[in-house]
């Protein structure tokens, strides 16, 4: 499985490759499109030249001889002449051209600061129209204190070798995502690219079509999901790692969503297979209102409408059954100004009761939590982004309750740093984040250590690559 999954992930990444050298003057081509203008073709000057008569008409011979020997010679015909004799005055300069405007990061995939695509290759790709094709070649390396039993406290890989091929322009549009990616959130084990790409969702993670008129689109294939402030892959965040939130919240869900943007309101909603379960069973919404360019507040929900648990084949599964059953509702504001962006948002999700179930859910549980998520933009391509979390569960484990984090009824605390150089398409970030559990019970709970009786976790690590 690993060695297809490489093969497949190496194959797409050359792939981009080949098709995203050339085309790049195309693209500068195209965003210059209609800067030089107001040039001027011609200079009009005057075409007569000025004659003295003779001073006596009388003369007719010898003084109009004279004369005529002392003017200098005329000028060839098609030189023109100022109207007062002068040498012409030299050829207006056309004006300087205007500079040509910064390119735009294309929309997908989503990102949040300090981070952003690059300048995207525009390949003319027959009926398809003008493709755009970006990517990200990226490694990491993490270390850990009380790591988990059956885990090295050490991990390097590569955290992403992605291709994003998209047409963005007429009625339909598509956005595809593949390659090999690894997903590290924080207070769970690190896993292997190879496991993360073969049993989360594949090598084609992110793959639909859009049908576009006007401000309304449609959106149908596997989809980012519409839950949390944090994106899936570790380029598209301000931190490396997820945090302890996103690990409550779906990922990627295939299904179907519809988009409408009126003046100051966002819309959005799904009907989607909730966790990656292929059950299409959830729905999912959306609603954002931006009072200026600064701030916005957003709603979102998803639940599922037809609880079930999915029997699971693989070690690593993007389903988890009681979060794949859950509720989740999120109240989301988000503050930009100048070099500073301030994303703080509340949490609550909710597990019921039920025994009906492949693996029944005796006592459901819920969870209370909120986050802070912080970035400002230095000079010279430095940022430093900050992260504070707090997560609570419900239930104990005396009466079965759902187990929604380290045991029931557990809480966790966790602060994260990450400091981020970038630079032409480069970058390299490091960080530094710990994660506290609370209300930890031995009987119940299983944290950190190779004995899970750890309630810390310290990890630090390191992330360097290029978007192209």
């Amino acid at each position: 499985m690993t060695n297809k999954t490489y093969g497949v992930c190496i194959g797409l990444f050359v792939v981009g490759l080949l098709g995203v050298g050339a085309p790049a003057s195309h693209a500068r081509g195209r965003l210059a499109t209609g800067v030089l203008a107001g040039w001027n073709d011609s200079v009009e000057a005057g075409n007569t030249s000025s004659l003295d008569s003779p001073a006596d008409v009388a003369d007719l011979d010898t003084e109009l001889a004279s004369k005529k020997s002392q003017e200098p010679p005329a000028p060839p015909s098609d030189v023109p002449q100022a109207q007062d004799g002068a040498a012409p005055a030299a050829p207006a300069q056309a004006p300087a051209a205007a500079p040509a405007a910064a390119p735009m990061p294309l929309p997908s995939p989503s990102m949040t600061a300090p981070l952003s695509t690059a300048v995207p290759h525009e390949i003319s790709a027959g009926p398809f129209g003008k493709l755009e094709i970006t990517g990200i070649l990226s490694g990491m390396f993490s270390t850990e204190g009380d790591h988990f039993p059956g885990f090295a406290a050490t991990h390097y890989d590569i955290s992403n070798a992605q291709v994003f091929v998209q047409k963005t322009t007429g009625w339909w549009q598509f956005y595809l995502q593949g390659g090999a990616y690894n997903i590290p959130a924080l207070g769970t084990p690190i896993i292997t690219t190879g496991q993360t790409t073969g049993e989360f969702y594949g090598p084609l993670p992110e793959a639909y079509l859009k049908l576009v008129k006007g401000n309304f689109n449609v959106e149908i294939g596997e989809l980012p999901t519409l839950i949390g402030a944090e994106y899936s892959f570790t380029f598209e965040n301000m931190n490396i790692e997820r945090g302890l939130l996103w690990n409550q919240e779906p990922v990627i869900s295939r299904g179907i969503q519809l988009n409408e943007a009126y003046k100051k309101l966002t819309l959005a909603f799904s009907w989607n297979d909730g966790y990656f379960s292929n059950r299409y069973t959830t729905l999912s919404g959306s609603l954002a209102w931006a009072f200026n360019a600064s701030n916005t507040l957003s709603f979102v929900a998803s639940g599922n409408a037809g609880a079930y648990s999915r029997v699971v084949t693989n070690t690593y599964s993007p389903t988890p059954n009681l979060q794949n059953n859950s509720s989740v509702y999120n109240l989301i504001y988000t503050y930009t100004h100048g070099n500073l962006l301030i994303t703080p948002y509340y949490q609550y999700t909710t597990v019921p009761t039920n025994t009906a179930i492949f693996f029944p859910i005796p006592v459901g549980a819920h969870t209370n939590s909120g986050a802070i998520l912080a970035n400002y933009n230095f000079k010279h391509g430095f940022s430093l982004a900050e992260r504070f979390e707090y997560i609570k569960s419900s239930g104990n484990g005396a009466i079965g309750s759902a187990n929604l984090l380290y045991g029931p009824g557990t809480g966790a605390f966790s602060f994260t740093v990450t400091p981020t150089y970038s630079k032409d398409g480069f970058f390299v970030r490091g960080e530094f984040s710990i994660v506290h559990v609370t209300n930890f019970d031995p009987a119940t709970s299983f944290a950190f250590g190779p004995t899970g009786l750890s309630v810390n976790q310290p990890r630090g690590m390191i992330e360097a690559g290029f978007m192209f």
